[in-house]
């Protein structure tokens, strides 16, 4: 597999994700200003939650993001939640898109979905970054850096997303979040899996930063400028929240201790020859950016987001079985499951278990 061709671009509609169209082009004209139709759908091939559509129009291009059709865990996929981070961070200046609207009648075309602009950009999903020069890779992770503290540094209540989330406990919450959800989707017994749930629950750390965390921060939910190492969009808003801030940081830094796969982990490579900065020069520059003198060790807040990942890819592998999987990939990202768990236990010995 080589995500950076078969995850970038748009595909044909397929049979069981095709939309009613004329409802939809109604709902725009009266919802979407400016939205001058006639309208051709077709669906970008990445992502593994929300089925997400690129609408074309004589004047605009759009991207819609809707619920899966099917039956759905609970809270999950929560598009509204999306569009109204969205909604909160764009006038602000932060890269997201335009938001034009939400739609929660599901008459409309089957599921909650909202409308938001296209963002015209590179998507990149090799952390490697073949193909660029070692200042042009530096540039882009201390970009991404620094568009990670800049959303940490807002505070909710000046953007209307004070109640986007509750204030403290985050790291508890997300881990009784996705436990919860974790079962539902449990196919089989992973014994590491188990015991990171008992270990995290009992070893919580102090919360002590608080703001709007992304939750699924990595490269391939950003879209960078053609021509420069700029973020002009972050995408998949569908875990914010409100909470910790250095779990949030902790979850992108994750790249470094994930194998490469042909995807943003960069564990075993040269670094240094390739012109990426190394995982103490990020922390130090997330530092920097955020104003804090340092971070605290690192390994549990590893331990519990490779416990999220595994839980998050156990939901997309129950999807597989049932048949409501929204990407080529989810098969394959789905294997993954049990390998993140032993990592995750790994990490959690590290950090004294």
């Amino acid at each position: 597999m080589n995500p950076q061709e078969d995850m970038t671009g748009t595909m044909a509609v397929p049979d069981k994700d095709k939309l009613d169209e004329a409802s939809l082009t109604k709902w725009m004209e009266a919802n979407v200003e400016g939205f001058t139709g006639p309208l051709t759908l077709s669906k970008f091939k990445g992502g593994q939650s929300n089925p997400t559509y690129k609408i074309e129009t004589p004047g605009t291009d759009y991207v819609l993001r809707k619920k899966p059709f099917g039956k759905l865990l609970p809270s999950a996929h929560a598009v509204d939640r999306e569009f109204r981070v969205i909604a909160g961070l764009h006038p602000t200046g932060f890269p997201v898109a335009k938001p034009y609207g939400l739609c929660d009648d599901d008459d409309v075309i089957g599921t909650m979905f909202y409308i938001m602009g296209m963002a015209d950009g590179r998507t990149l999903w090799d952390g490697t970054l073949p193909g660029m020069e070692p200042e042009e890779r530096r540039a882009i992770y201390f970009e991404m850096i620094d568009t990670l503290a800049q959303l940490h540094s807002y505070d909710p209540a000046e953007l209307g997303l004070e109640k986007h989330g509750k204030s403290g406990n985050y790291c508890e919450r997300q881990i009784s979040r996705w436990t919860q959800q974790y079962k539902l989707s449990e196919l089989e017994t992973i014994p590491e899996m188990d015991q990171l749930i008992e270990w995290l629950t009992k070893t919580i750390p102090e919360q002590k930063g608080f703001g709007i965390v992304h939750g699924d921060y990595r490269l391939d939910n950003m879209i960078f400028a053609h021509d420069k190492p700029k973020v002009i969009a972050v995408l998949d808003w569908e875990l914010s929240t409100l909470g910790d801030p250095i779990a949030d940081f902790a979850y992108w830094l994750m790249a470094y201790e994930m194998e490469p796969e042909g995807r943003s982990g960069l564990k075993g490579v040269d670094l240094e020859a390739l012109g990426i900065p190394s995982r103490e020069e990020a922390i130090a520059r997330y530092c920097e950016k955020s104003g804090l003198d340092d971070l605290p060790p690192m390994d549990w807040y590893l331990a519990y987001n490779l416990f999220r990942i595994a839980a998050i890819l156990q939901g997309i592998q129950k999807r597989v079985v049932d048949g409501t999987a929204n990407s080529a990939a989810a098969a394959e990202m789905s294997d993954r499951v049990t390998p993140l768990a032993q990592a995750g236990w790994e990490a959690a010995k590290r950090a004294g278990a």
